[in-house]
């Protein structure tokens, strides 16, 4: 039986497909990336940026040039279920959002499609709309899919929620769940992006889930200062880390390193985030 939310992906290499049955967990196969980026001339490029829409953030720039990246590199919407190998119809990234901003605060889980002719301007007015629209609301914020769901089956006593979960597991790993279970459901994203940074946080290690369809997981740092040795001469330019997380089946080492080089590309040339996010990025690793 096919997936809806994906292609499968045939004619696999023999290694492509021993990899998924000597690890048919996500979360027994996962690779951690932790980079320092030099986000300088983003940092500069959004100061300008403001000027123009002060609503636009670090976090916003930082989305665009992660779905510019997937772009770049399709297996990056790649997905493993069931011992198989699909591509993701279509390119979302997800995060969870306070309502507001306490220790007690509700969170909801926020996806976000990425569509090939978004830029940094319509991303940032997607998600600056979904953000304000729970805020706004607060208590009374209207719940759809994945939101509403937890709040009916985590209040469910053991003997019945235990059950419940593991069947939908069990169908979740069929691809069988239902579509109203997958909505606004952050594990069936493409990536899923935590910013640390806005809690003055650096970058952590955080596991993905056999849950769900999402193979990447990104934390965002705190920007900090640096001094560097450029030509020669000390510097001082602004870093920031990030922490990511994959699924190793879906790709190779060098296809993920070529990923990263692509994020750093664009924020060393953040005007790139004007294009649509369907332009590619190339870049070589010498």
């Amino acid at each position: 039986m096919g997936r809806k939310d994906g292609t499968r992906i045939k004619n696999l290499s023999g290694m492509g497909q021993l990899i998924m049955d000597i690890n048919p967990l996500r979360i027994g196969s996962e690779v951690y990336i932790n980079q320092d980026i030099d986000v300088t001339e983003l940092m500069n490029y959004l100061k300008v940026k403001k000027k123009i829409d002060n609503k636009i953030t670090f976090f916003h720039a930082v989305v665009t040039a992660l779905g510019k990246t997937i772009y770049s590199k399709e297996k990056l919407n790649y997905f493993i279920s069931n011992r198989h190998l699909y591509k993701r119809n279509n390119v979302v990234i997800s995060f969870v959002a306070k309502v507001e901003f306490n220790d007690q605060a509700e969170e909801m889980m926020i996806l976000i499609p990425i569509e090939e002719k978004d830029n940094i301007d319509k991303i940032s007015q997607k998600i600056r709309k979904k953000v304000d629209e729970i805020r706004k609301k607060k208590e009374s914020v209207d719940k759809k899919g994945a939101n509403s769901a937890i709040d009916v089956i985590g209040k469910l006593p053991n003997i019945i929620r235990v059950p419940l979960v593991g069947l939908l597991k069990k169908m979740d790993s069929k691809g069988l769940l239902p579509e109203s279970l997958k909505e606004d459901n952050l594990y069936y994203s493409t990536a899923i992006v935590s910013n640390l940074g806005s809690i003055k946080c650096g970058a952590i290690y955080h596991h993905i889930s056999d849950f769900g369809t999402c193979s990447i997981l990104v934390t965002i740092g705190e920007v900090k200062e640096k001094k560097v040795i450029i030509e020669g001469k000390e510097v001082k330019r602004e870093f920031c880390e990030f922490g990511i997380t994959l699924d190793e089946r879906i790709a190779d080492g060098f296809y993920f390193a070529q990923a990263v080089k692509i994020i750093e590309e664009i924020c060393a040339n953040p005007k790139l985030l004007e294009e649509a996010v369907s332009n590619k990025v190339e870049v070589k690793i010498r």
